[in-house]
């Protein structure tokens, strides 16, 4: 009460003001009751006509809200009953943003929900009931990635799906499309249908459908394992498997969304016939594989996925470590592995032969395979040029055992870059035979025909170890070997470069002895080693003096520049040489001994054939025999090794050392009393050979 109400006598409001404050009151209590009884039968209107007649405003006042175009083309209701909002839509259709590949986002032969009113204002949509009858979803990502269709709104940045809570819900005859362009992937699915009551749904949700991964085809099936906290906005379980170019892969994982992959550790395990076929799918190239089975943890972080703790097998050699592609501008692999044993036959593909046929049929079927002429070794498949310039990589690998039959190899150790096609594997080391070989390999397929060159090294080597396989004794033997090749050629395929290719290839034995088991031949001198091979076994080891194994390369075609071995009782010379193209070897061998053999003969052993089978030819009728021991030996070990069993009468000349042991050529080879060399030939091809 202010200073301008009116007072009476005895301090009380006077009768006025009391009517006018109840009539204000009364005037608040009326608009309450007309507010409620118009509420009411508005309620009421739309109970008795489920709200039928907001059908048009429906698709008006939501179309503009969404921005999208939403009719209803059957029944529509639309009211609360009593207090949730009951909705129900006969061939409801909300279309997709213009950008979209498809015209609709979402449509429904029909819908029926109850709603919490409240959630459509504050927090998550909250869905007491929901039956939907052959609903079909287009969801779809833009080319940027940074929009979809199911975030309303122009312009508005794409967000992860998120599903509405769900108390109850029968769902039947569910489709969904989904694209990720930059993926880029399409998947067609379809939903088993769902029954859920009182907030649970008693089984697992199957996802079943197919698709395409880049131009790959694939088929999928999946399986929503926490569907209660799917719908309830918690956790999403999920098991996929899915097949494609004779693979199965296997992801599981919890998602935080339906749709929301990044940064969520996902494990998978993918196992097939050849994993070359399987990353083909997204443009990596690498050899071909026997069959494989490898699992990891995934991670998407923007445009990269990161593969760790991969363990796994492929063929008869296991598979560690871990690796990224990054699926920028340009594809990017980087990997480091680890191989605790190779098979010999899991390596065949690095140089281009097929591991099943090598295991199946051996290295000249498999050459054949490739293109390659009858009865050669050398593998004609093509480098994949299209394929390496169309991605990037790095690779660290190490190899701790390489399981073969004759060579013992371990401890190799790769490191591989391509760039924009050009190919390098260097440094390329590893230990054979307790000798260390390191090698440079260039593959440069920006120039065509491509430029590839071979360095390879070949440290001090102990023979006993190197040629344990071909009849040599570990234990006796103190000699050893060291060399190099170096090549530079044109071509697309092995064979190709090899056979276009000029350099160098020199191996060098300094003094030492060579013990050989006398179920293989190996003696220098025939006549000492069949007289001991009568009289008891060998006593006494092979003095090597010296020796160099050197051919002169021009053109594809080798010619020996020199071959000279001397030792305490021979000196071997060679002439002739061997074609990378052809394959074709024709080597005239000598061995002048320094003492006499009654059973030596001084007539010349050709070496010839090929790569795949060096035969022997004898020139005169005294030499058969030996003549058959030599092409046994030639053919279990080298067309070098099959020399070993040929020695003539004690005239040679001792060589001086120097020269061999530097590899020089035939030119600056000398005797020990400093004269030329006139029995090495000059390390040139002949005219029309």
């Amino acid at each position: 009460m202010d200073a301008t109400t009116p007072i009476g006598a005895d301090g009380t409001a006077k009768p006025a003001d009391v009517r006018r404050r109840r009539h204000v009151l009364k005037i608040i209590r009326n608009t309450v009751l007309i507010l409620i009884g118009l509420i009411f039968a508005i309620w009421l209107v739309l109970f008795i006509t489920k709200g039928r007649f907001l059908k048009h405003p429906f698709e008006s006042i939501a179309g503009s809200l969404a921005d999208r175009k939403i009719t209803v083309g059957g029944d529509f209701q639309l009211y609360f009953a009593p207090l949730r909002i009951k909705f129900v839509a006969e061939k409801l259709a909300v279309s997709n943003p213009q950008w979209a590949s498809r015209d609709t986002l979402f449509s429904a032969r029909r819908i029926e929900a109850r709603i919490a009113p409240l959630s459509l204002i504050f927090g998550r949509r909250h869905a007491y009931w929901l039956d939907l009858v052959d609903g079909n979803a287009n969801l779809e990502w833009d080319a940027q990635h940074k929009r979809n269709t199911w975030t309303f709104g122009s312009g508005d940045k794409g967000k992860p799906f998120e599903l509405p809570r769900i108390d109850r819900a029968n769902v039947a005859g569910t489709r969904i499309r989904y694209v990720d362009p930059q993926m880029p992937l399409l998947a067609n699915l379809r939903i088993d249908p769902i029954v859920s009551s009182d907030t649970r749904i008693d089984k697992a949700v199957g996802v079943n459908g197919d698709g395409r991964f880049r131009d790959t085809p694939f088929r999928v099936a999946a399986r929503l394992l926490s569907p209660d906290a799917s719908v309830a906005g918690g956790e999403n379980k999920l098991e996929l498997r899915a097949w494609a170019v004779n693979s199965v892969i296997d992801v599981a994982g919890t998602l935080p969304a339906l749709t929301e992959f990044e940064d969520v550790p996902l494990r998978v395990a993918a196992q097939g016939r050849d994993l070359s076929d399987f990353l083909e799918v997204i443009d990596v190239t690498i050899p071909q594989t026997r069959r494989y089975a490898l699992k990891a943890q995934m991670v998407k972080d923007g445009q990269a996925y990161r593969f760790t703790g991969m363990t796994g097998t492929f063929g008869q050699s296991d598979l560690s470590g871990r690796f990224t592609v990054n699926n920028a501008d340009r594809l990017r692999l980087d990997a480091v592995l680890t191989t605790r044993r190779l098979d010999i036959i899991d390596a065949a593909p690095f140089i281009g032969y097929n591991p099943d046929i090598v295991a199946a049929d051996g290295a000249v079927a498999a050459a054949a395979a490739t293109g390659a002429g009858a009865q050669r070794v050398l593998p004609d498949a093509a480098l994949p040029v299209a394929s390496m310039q169309r991605f990037d990589a790095g690779l660290e690998w190490k190899i701790g055992i390489i399981r073969s039959k004759n060579v013992p190899v371990s401890n190799v150790a790769v490191k591989l870059s391509l760039e924009r096609g050009r190919l390098a594997l260097s440094p390329l080391t590893f230990s054979m035979a307790r000798g260390d070989v390191s090698s440079d390999l260039i593959f440069d397929t920006r120039q065509r025909p491509s430029a590839i060159s071979y360095d390879i090294r070949l440290g001090s080597t102990p023979m006993g170890r190197l040629l344990a396989g071909y009849g040599v004794a570990d234990s006796g033997t103190t000699g050893s070997v060291h060399g190099r090749i170096k090549l530079e050629g044109r071509g697309d395929t092995v064979h190709d470069s090899l056979a276009t290719s000029s350099g160098r290839i020199a191996f060098v034995m300094p003094q030492g002895t060579l013990w050989t088991q006398n179920a293989q031949l190996a003696e220098l001198d025939l006549g000492t080693f069949v007289y001991k091979m009568f009289e008891g076994k060998l006593k006494k080891p092979i003095e090597i003096n010296c020796g160099l194994v050197a051919f002169s390369v021009r053109g594809g075609s080798a010619t020996s520049d020199p071959i000279l071995i001397d030792t305490s009782k021979n000196v071997v010379t060679a002439r002739g040489g061997f074609s990378f193209d052809t394959e074709a070897v024709d080597l005239a061998f000598r061995a002048d001994g320094k003492k006499f053999s009654l059973l030596s003969g001084q007539s010349p052993v050709r070496l010839g054939g090929h790569f795949a089978s060096p035969s022997l030819q004898v020139i005169s009728p005294e030499l058969l025999g030996r003549a058959g021991a030599g092409l046994g030996l030639a053919v279990v070990a080298s067309p070098v090794a099959g020399l070993l069993a040929f020695v003539d009468v004690g005239d040679a000349k001792s060589a001086a050392c120097g020269p061999v042991l530097s590899g020089a050529g035939a030119a600056a080879q000398r005797t020990t009393k400093g004269k030329p060399r006139t029995d090495l030939g000059v390390g040139k091809a002949k005219k029309g050979s």
